[in-house]
């Protein structure tokens, strides 16, 4: 599966994507896998703050094997290059309300994405992944004002800063149901609004394979992950790794070995 002409354009522009019902013949089974990492995974939700388990799909077989999916392999090598590297996974429980905000730093010198599956229904009033389309572009007066004023919204203080809530900033509310596929650049400015104690969600990160003045990034990101967890990727995602697989794990697990960050 690979992007068209017109899916290329769509995200180089506003920067996400939306896949309907991609993966709902799989659903069941990918709800199955992530509730099998919750019950393991030494974790409680107590339905007042987000609870996250990372690393989350490389402690499951199944769902460490749908990196190997077309579906998914394909888009993201549409995107990042054949040679990109698979990052991390996150697993959530989210409560209530998320701030605006991005995943990486808008000077960052390099492109990564974030996948993402909402396995309950989600929509504008129940906490579904706003975005700000075209907030991804450094240099665009746009993205560039937004990157200022954002980190000062933290913590919901948006009338401060622009008199309203912030679920009434003008953001595009991308609605999914379960089996739907989200993709978005990292340094999309995204949020959610009105949203329940206990949302599903689960994410696999890419980037593209570093190299140049992105190499330190690197390695301060993966520095950040071990010191984290201890880990660079669980095991079942490593154990059943085939070669396809591998060519996306080998940069960071040598970049990790190399600095003494060896993976548990």
């Amino acid at each position: 599966m690979r992007l068209d002409d017109r899916q290329l354009a769509f995200y180089r522009t506003f920067g996400f994507l939306r896949f309907p019902a991609l993966f709902a013949a799989e659903i069941e089974e990918i709800t199955a896998g992530y509730e099998r990492i919750w019950a393991g995974g030494g974790v409680t939700h107590d339905h007042k703050e987000r609870s996250m388990i990372a690393p989350f799909a490389d402690r499951d077989e199944y769902l460490a094997g749908l990196l190997d999916d077309p579906r998914i392999d394909g888009v993201v090598a549409s995107l990042l290059g054949p040679d990109y590297n698979y990052a991390s996974s996150d697993g959530n429980y989210y409560v209530g309300d998320t701030a605006w905000h991005s995943d990486h730093d808008l000077a960052a010198p390099y492109h990564s994405l974030k996948i993402a599956f909402y396995l309950d229904p989600v929509d504008a009033g129940s906490g579904c992944l706003r975005v700000f389309p075209g907030s991804c572009h450094a240099g665009d007066a746009f993205a560039d004002g937004l990157h200022r004023v954002v980190p000062l919204t933290r913590h919901n203080r948006n009338e401060e800063v622009w008199g309203v809530h912030g679920r009434d900033l003008p953001g595009y509310a991308v609605a999914s149901s379960p089996g739907d596929m989200l993709l978005f650049n990292h340094k999309t400015k995204h949020s959610s609004w009105g949203g329940g104690t206990a949302r599903r969600m689960f994410t696999y990160n890419f980037e593209e394979r570093m190299a140049g003045a992105a190499l330190p990034y690197l390695v301060e990101l993966l520095r950040g992950a071990f010191d984290r967890y201890g880990t660079v990727h669980a095991e079942p995602l490593l154990r059943t790794a085939g070669p396809a697989r591998m060519r996306h794990l080998t940069q960071r697990l040598d970049v990790a070995r190399a600095h003494g960050m060896v993976s548990s």
